[in-house]
């Protein structure tokens, strides 16, 4: 059960029945209204906003509505005291023996604690990583991959039928680009001398493997002949040899993708024709012209009548090209065919997570989701800032064999993918992040990763260590758990009984890094109350003499490991049995 979704249904519950007796005016909605625990423990359990929320349409003031919907709450059996605070906020005591059953109902749930079905198989495609297949991944992507992934996790717990997606951008200049470059690097391998690298081709040292592997395979074969006969081949070889090796990084990184959709194929199969079709359908496709940049005309800058989507009708600053000068088809009507392909396979709500350096991108890509799919679709776009690599403060050199950035293989190989996924979440996904190899492996509490790990770690060894000293661990979800009455204890369970509500709210907002703070707050109680039974022994775990708080409060130890383990489940991190 979510404590608070439940407290909900019995504010709404008061709220019909004020209805009925002409309180309030029938015509009501109470979609705005929440009950989420207060900012201040000690003004109480929950806090509702219902008053607030509906005094405008009900033509009351808040105060007015609160005092009587208190009134009601109050003969509630779960409720010791309601109050109005402020303008008309209204706060609730919980007895302690509620919280008491929702520890229970984490017991007898095990990991699958906080599962919702607030989702109710809803379909939504979640598309990360998405790099061009022209490189290793380096820590940019590794940020998206590890967001995408969390928030499809966190998804799916949440109730959602969800799809984990990658677009491979196999179509276009770059992938022509890395055809040339792989060129350059297959003649080298043959014994020829390239020089320096000419500008505009990729010189990472990763393609002399990609080189090296065509000259074994077909040896001379390809020399002095047009690029004609030879790009396709150097092309499609590059790609499948890269996308080998992205896969085997995520693999390592414990991101598993559902489906890989390739951009050739899509432009082969005609769906960007289907889309520009169905565009023009809607009148939303005209012949024109643009005006030039705000500020300095670029050098490229062609004054010239276009094939333009009327993408300002739908929020976006201009109206964008689909047809380049030479009749192809520009990078966005590709992407909006994509997007329009997701769509007919039943996604009506679609996630991108994206780098920071396509923020530019995203109002037009909303413009042309709303109308491709008639305003059916919905598009969420996430933007991953930019990942600097630190060792204690200090700027890590770039990799040798990427030529430019630090790769996802090189962080992995340092500090491991649990560490990289975690610590990668402790941060929002559009803030600026600098990953130091050196604090994300430190034990302290000031490392996130360490503290919530050793969170969990600690409650496995107390289990352990009860069941070495003959008290029985097996069937805590049945023990009475009367005895647990201390602060500390209660606090904890509050903090537990908001495992459910975390998942559903974090879902809501497409915020996975909710849950890292989440997480971080439950160790952090768990840790603080571990050590007071080290000054007081009567709150310890284990009570020499008193198997039935002893049982009760192993319960309580074993739940705390069950939603850290939950939620380090979200976060794709095993949970650890002990510490080294």
């Amino acid at each position: 059960m979510n404590p608070y979704r439940h407290f909900i249904g019995e504010i709404e519950t008061q709220l019909r029945a004020m209805q009925a007796a002409g309180e309030l005016p029938e015509a009501l909605d109470f979609s705005a209204i929440t009950a989420e625990p207060p900012r201040d423990a000690a003004h109480g359990d929950i806090a509702t906003n219902a008053a607030m929320v509906l005094a405008k349409a009900a033509r009351k003031k808040p105060r007015d509505i609160a005092e009587a919907l208190v009134a009601r709450l109050k003969a509630n059996p779960d409720v010791v005291e309601a109050a109005v605070a402020g303008p008309g906020f209204i706060n609730l005591k919980i007895r302690d023996a509620f919280w008491r059953e929702r520890l229970r109902d984490c017991l007898q749930a095990g990991l699958a604690y906080g599962d919702s079905r607030v989702g109710a198989g809803h379909k939504v495609n979640v598309e990360y990583v998405s790099a061009n297949p022209t490189g290793p991944l380096h820590v940019a992507h590794a940020r998206g991959a590890v967001v995408g992934d969390a928030l499809a996790n966190l998804l799916l717990k949440a109730g959602y039928d969800v799809t984990k997606e990658y677009y491979i951008n196999d179509a276009g200049a770059q992938v022509d680009v890395l055809g040339r470059s792989t060129y350059l690097r297959y003649k080298e391998a043959l014994g020829e001398s390239i020089g320096d690298i000419p500008e505009g081709l990729y010189p990472g040292e990763y393609l002399k493997e990609v080189g090296a592997a065509i000259a074994r395979r077909d040896g001379a074969r390809w020399i002095d002949r047009p690029e004609s006969d030879w790009l396709p081949q150097m092309r499609a070889f590059a790609i499948e040899t890269l996308m080998a090796e992205i896969k085997a990084d995520l693999a390592t990184l414990g991101v598993d993708i559902d489906v890989y959709s390739s951009e050739r194929a899509l432009v082969q199969s005609g769906a960007v024709d289907r889309a520009f079709d169905e565009l023009t359908r809607q009148g939303l496709i005209y012949q024109g012209r643009l005006e030039p940049p705000k500020g300095k005309k670029p050098d490229d800058w062609e004054d010239r009548e276009q094939t333009l989507f009327r993408a300002t009708q739908f929020g976006d600053e201009v109206d964008r090209p689909l047809k380049k000068s030479d009749g192809g088809w520009t990078y966005f009507a590709n992407d909006i065919a994509y997007h329009h392909d997701k769509f007919r396979r039943g996604f009506a709500d679609m996630i991108d997570i994206w780098g920071a350096d396509h923020g530019g991108y995203v109002k037009r890509m909303k413009a042309a989701v709303s109308a491709i799919t008639a305003g059916k679709g919905e598009l969420d776009v996430k933007l991953c800032q930019l990942v600097r690599v630190m060792r204690n403060g200090e700027l890590v050199r770039m990799s040798k064999r990427a030529g430019t950035f630090v790769t996802l293989r090189d962080l992995l190989d340092e500090v491991g993918p649990d560490v990289v996924r975690f610590t990668m979440l402790t941060r929002k996904n559009d803030a600026p992040f600098d990953f130091d190899l050196v604090k994300a492996t430190e034990q302290s509490r000031d490392n996130p990763v360490w503290y919530v790990q050793y969170g969990h770690a600690r409650s496995r060894s107390v289990m352990r260590q009860a069941s070495a000293a003959g008290i029985a661990i097996d069937g805590l979800d049945g023990v009475s758990l009367d005895r647990l009455s201390d602060t500390g204890e209660l606090g904890l369970i509050r903090l537990i009984a908001q495992w459910p509500r975390q998942v559903e709210a974090a879902a809501a907002a497409h915020e996975p890094h909710r849950i890292a703070f989440y997480l971080y707050d439950l160790a952090a109680a768990f840790h603080a109350h571990w050590n007071r039974g080290r000054d007081e022994p009567a709150l310890r775990f284990v009570v020499e003499g008193d198997p039935e708080v002893s049982r009760a409060r192993l319960a309580l130890v074993q739940a705390v490991g069950f939603v850290i383990g939950s939620g380090l489940k979200v976060f794709g991190v095993t949970p650890v049995e002990e510490m080294r």
